[in-house]
């Protein structure tokens, strides 16, 4: 944000051009404070024109996996009722549900310790904040440990200095309904609590995103609310939201606009005219920046068809990792004020940007580069959050040790790398490579706090 003052000395002792008339060189060297001043002052306006002109970039996440040595069982999105996790290659691979490995293995979203290494990836690459992927708050299918799991994570984001929004799935309803969790005419009511709840508990948080003083809320559909009970679910609220859905369902349901998200359907491979001429059509058609909000993505690539759920929605290659760079370049030219990368971690559909053993920290990096000037990390720095990690996951660390793994914590989130690297780099060689070695009980390695979710609305309904 400040000028380079270089620059500015270098101005200072040299003067002003010795072809001036020599009574005029002292008027000027008297001058010289207010000229640095105007310099100073506009090189300030113009980078903060900029920052304002530069979109928010949020990413979508899942907080919804379960690892055995968390949450005493792998959760269904390791698994799918399929892959074994417990099996474990001689590339030290565990078998998940996925075409991608994550780089610190497979994780829980109930663990601080990888909520904690997310966060501080998504600081130091330059993501602005987080677009949460959330079910509500009752305790039906996963949808109470994604709650709890979305409370641990917020607070987080905020000492990090980021943003959050909530994409509601309200195709919970449906299996809710269908489950006789609630009856169907309550659906409508049900919305409305949950609603109130948001506004209550997140619309008004300072950290929360919005467009003007509009809290912005995505909807991933939406797949059961109609037009009238998105009205009335809304009406009594203290400020309205924002509400965005997909392209091809949100005008029927009357929502403020739409969110850009990896164009497959019908199990068909996309070839990128494709996909280019789908994101496009949609950028140009709506000629509002707050109407659509613009999507990056490194590629699709499900795996719910080998894994038996269902047939595969369709697939975009990666493209050697070029796909994201041309997508997230499109979503710049867009204008829109959000640019939503689809996805942090959403390992099922091979949607994802956080460090991977194929991609390592390219996707990350590529967003560094995008933001220039206005980050202050580098992409060695982006390699000690998951060094945190791996060293935390080393179950032979003492009281004395893990006190420097948190003051190691406490310097990254103040983005004091230097620091957090002088700690990190005297532990040697203590880190655990990919998860497949952290403990397999929960007794070995619990976070904090209540095991079991606690949702904050009434009681289900009986």
């Amino acid at each position: 944000m400040f000028p380079n003052w270089k620059s500015v000395s270098l101005m200072v002792r040299r003067g002003f051009p010795s072809t001036l008339p020599k009574k005029t060189m002292f008027p000027s060297l008297r001058a010289i404070p207010a000229v640095i001043c105007g310099i100073l002052l506009g090189n300030i306006a113009n980078e903060l024109r900029a920052e304002v002109d530069q979109p928010r970039i949020l990413v979508h996440y899942m907080p919804w996996y379960s690892s055995k040595a968390i949450s005493g069982e792998w959760g269904w999105h390791w698994t799918m009722d399929h892959f074994d996790p417990d099996k474990v290659g001689a590339d030290g691979r565990r078998e998940i549900a996925s075409h991608d490995y994550p780089l610190i293995g497979p994780y829980d979203s109930n663990d601080p310790h990888a909520l904690e290494c997310h966060v501080l990836l998504m600081k130091f690459c330059g993501i602005d904040g987080v677009i949460i992927d959330w079910y509500g708050v009752y305790d039906h299918n996963d949808y109470a440990n994604i709650h709890r799991n979305t409370l641990r994570l917020i607070p987080l984001l905020k000492k990090a200095g980021l943003k959050f929004a909530i994409c509601y799935e309200d195709r919970s309803i449906s299996e809710m309904v269908n489950n006789g969790v609630i009856p169907e005419d309550d659906s409508t009511s049900h919305g409305v609590r949950v609603m109130d709840w948001l506004a209550k508990n997140w619309f008004a948080d300072d950290s929360y995103v919005t467009i003007g003083e509009d809290p912005v809320l995505l909807t991933f559909g939406p797949l059961y609310f109609e037009r009238s009970q998105w009205e009335e679910m809304v009406k009594a609220l203290p400020k309205r939201p924002r509400i965005y859905g997909l392209p091809h369902l949100m005008s029927d349901s009357g929502l403020d606009g739409a969110f850009a998200w990896p164009p497959v359907s019908g199990g068909r491979q996309l070839e990128e005219r494709q996909w280019r001429s789908s994101l496009v059509n949609l950028y140009e058609k709506s000629g509002d920046s707050e109407a659509v909000i613009a999507v990056a993505f490194p590629g699709f690539h499900d795996i719910y068809e080998e894994a038996g759920v269902h047939d595969s929605y369709g697939r975009i290659s990666h493209g050697a990792g070029e796909t994201f760079q041309k997508t997230f370049n499109l979503a710049i030219e867009s204008k829109s004020q959000i640019i939503q990368i689809a996805t942090w971690n959403d390992y099922g559909e091979g949607t994802v940007i956080e460090p991977t053993r194929r991609f390592g920290f390219k996707f990350l990096e590529h967003i560094q580069e995008s933001v220039g000037q206005r980050l202050k990390y580098s992409s060695d720095d982006l390699r000690l959050p998951v060094m945190l990690y791996r060293l935390r996951k080393n179950p032979s660390l003492g009281k004395r040790m893990t006190e420097q793994l948190d003051q190691a914590s406490a310097f990254l989130f103040k983005s004091r790398c230097d620091d957090a690297r002088v700690i990190i780099d005297g532990f040697g060689d203590r880190q655990e490579q990919d998860g497949a070695d952290q403990p397999d009980t929960a007794q070995e390695s619990k976070p904090e706090g209540n095991s079991k979710p606690n949702p904050e609305l009434e009681a289900r309904p009986r």
